[in-house]
């Protein structure tokens, strides 16, 4: 009976499966384009989050350039972050993996190991 109770507890606190990695293709061909809500869904939050910001002039120098700021559609840049998700050999992977949301839709991925 001893036995049985340190089998069950020692199974009940195992460390969890690990997470799933993909190669390069994999990962563009699984999350490109698609959706704040697919990514979620597949990898989970992000261990870190940015929004792009409008920088202070770049309307003037928009203007300068010929560009309708009137009739422009606002654009939500956001960036999310992850670690370690990514493989670029069988034993290493990248380790950071930035995916570029434009509108709610992948719209770049990066993956980096010098940040």
């Amino acid at each position: 009976m001893g036995t049985l109770l340190a089998v069950t507890f020692f199974s009940a606190h195992a460390a969890p499966p690990k997470d799933k990695t993909y190669t390069e293709n994999e990962f563009l061909n699984s999350f490109s384009g698609k959706s704040m809500k697919v990514v979620t869904d597949k990898l989970g939050q992000p261990f870190k989050k940015e929004l792009s910001v409008k920088p202070s002039g770049a309307s003037t120098m928009m203007l300068k350039a010929g560009a309708d700021d009137k009739n422009s559609k606002p654009v939500k840049v956001e960036m999310w972050y992850y670690k370690n998700i990514v493989k670029y050999d069988p034993k290493r992977t990248y380790k950071e993996t930035e995916i570029t949301f434009v509108n709610d839709r992948v719209m770049n991925i990066a993956f980096f190991n010098n940040r």
